[in-house]
């Protein structure tokens, strides 16, 4: 039986209640907190930034995956190692000397991920899998919630699980953008292994029944 993990994205939670919305995250079937730092430059959108995931590191009682859709994330490595992050992801493409920064990453005792864009070709990770210890695949274009899934998600994360098998790796798989209860078991049964999940979960009749709904999908 397969153990995917859940993401629930705190994007999308209610931020005039967020304290609220974490302990439910705690109380639930979820794995991890995603959490989106955009900094109105590489991506257009701003999300929240280092007090609110202060904020939040001091009540989430399970593991932080920050998810850096900023410019120069090299700059901050350290300050959100400091802030709780117990894996931090930055995008292919921000990364001028990606081998470095993984390198960085890790130096500072997180896990290193990757993120890469809807037209980034996932052959360009292939000098540097066996550095990453997770690839999240965006399902969307990077910078808003609430998107629709794009349904050639499926074959990349289908050649980045051959890739990975190739190179021996120990790289997860995680998806990021429009998952939902209808496309969870098809990316799983693809080779996922994170499923990130914002609006689906929060503007649910019950988050915590959503989540658990999830686990059950895609075991």
């Amino acid at each position: 039986m397969k153990n995917t993990l859940i993401a629930p994205s705190v994007l999308a939670a209610d931020f005039a209640n967020l304290q609220r919305d974490i302990e439910m995250i705690n109380q639930s079937e979820a794995d991890w907190f995603h959490i989106d730092i955009m900094d109105g430059v590489f991506v257009p959108n701003i999300s929240f930034g280092m007090p609110v995931l202060d904020a939040i590191n001091k009540h989430a009682k399970k593991i932080i995956d920050v998810h850096l859709m900023i410019v120069d994330p090299d700059r901050y490595i350290s300050t959100f190692k400091k802030l709780g992050a117990n894996v931090l992801t930055v995008h292919y493409e921000a990364c001028t000397h990606l081998h470095r920064t993984l390198q960085a990453i890790k130096a500072e005792g997180m896990k290193a991920g990757v993120a890469i864009n809807p037209h980034t070709n996932i052959n360009l990770l292939e000098d540097v899998i066996q550095d990453i210890d997770l690839v999240c695949i965006m399902s969307v274009n990077p910078g808003f919630g609430g998107q629709s899934f794009i349904e050639n998600t499926y074959n990349k994360v289908k050649k980045l699980k051959q890739l990975i098998a190739e190179k021996n790796a120990p790289t997860l798989i995680e998806i990021d953008g429009g998952v939902t209860s209808k496309n969870a078991k098809q990316l799983v049964d693809a080779g996922a292994d994170v499923l990130v999940a914002g609006s689906f979960v929060f503007n649910s009749e019950n988050p915590i029944e959503t989540i658990k709904n999830l686990k059950e999908i895609t075991k």
